[in-house]
């Protein structure tokens, strides 16, 4: 309603006009098979938002009345991954579990290089208060945590292991490519065997037995794409490298349920 006051302009190049007007839809027509309530609105189905006209999806207020923006972004990346199975054919119902996505990123070394080369970095333990001082006083803080420089050392050693090497074999041309690439050596295509053979088989030979290895499925030449995880910097340069993309990187985002909210807002 006006205020009396005088105009305001402010220039901009575009206006979302978010004022929760009623749905209207007319301009469908019975025919498409999309079919609606009593109060206007499309019936869908709630966790794919897929109407009664299989291949029409509905988000926003458009589907179940005005709600607010993030209510309508959050729709459209439901209705993203419906769409996305709905073309590749398969069972709409089977998606991925709330908060957990899988998006490639195809990142390479350019993007997120390291200060310190591949090599076995010593992990320092976080430094104590003495034994005596910390069974006095049960309220005190035992860690003393690192000075600067051990933090910043330490700190050196992380190598963003949210983001993992995805390999599809059905796209492997077994060029080589990644294993010519691979700074650490640990891609090898190699003929299949029991594991204790297989990890001396490899271009290295992995020793560390309590990391375990990757091994695909078994390519068009039958031999096998073996990976060493125990050495693996998740650098990306397979990745960047590979011509069919048979490799990815894929950044993985994992939110644990919280016991309250007062431990949700805690962390």
């Amino acid at each position: 309603m006006p205020t009396g006051e005088d105009l305001v302009f402010v220039p901009c190049d575009d206006v979302l006009i978010a004022i929760g007007q009623e749905n209207a839809f007319p301009w469908i027509e019975p025919t498409t098979g999309v079919n609606f309530s009593s109060k206007g609105l499309p019936v869908l189905d709630p966790l794919t938002l897929q109407s009664t006209c299989p291949n029409v999806f509905f988000g926003g207020d458009a589907a179940f009345g005005p709600e607010n923006i993030i209510t309508a972004v959050a729709h459209g990346h439901k209705a993203a991954v419906s769409i996305d199975l709905f073309c590749s054919d398969v069972d709409l119902k089977m998606r991925p579990a709330p908060h957990v996505t899988l998006i490639s990123q195809k990142m390479g070394i350019h993007e997120w290089s390291y200060d310190s080369e591949p090599v076995d970095d010593k992990r320092e333990a976080v430094p104590l208060v003495a034994l005596e001082k910390a069974l006095k006083d049960r309220s005190l803080e035992v860690e003393l945590g690192f000075d600067l420089e051990t933090a910043f050392q330490q700190a050196e050693r992380c190598l963003n292991c949210d983001a993992q090497t995805v390999f599809m074999p059905g796209n492997c041309i077994e060029c080589d490519a990644c294993t010519d690439i691979c700074p650490t050596t640990c891609i090898s295509f190699v003929e299949n065997a029991p594991e204790p053979e297989l990890r001396q088989k490899l271009l290295v030979p992995a020793t560390n037995e309590e990391q375990p290895i990757y091994v695909s499925e078994k390519l068009p030449t039958g031999k096998v794409l073996v990976k060493d995880e125990d050495v693996c910097l998740h650098c990306g340069l397979c990745a960047e490298r590979c011509p069919t993309a048979a490799w990815d990187m894929q950044m993985f985002f994992y939110n644990t349920a919280k016991a309250a909210p007062i431990l949700g807002e805690a962390t």
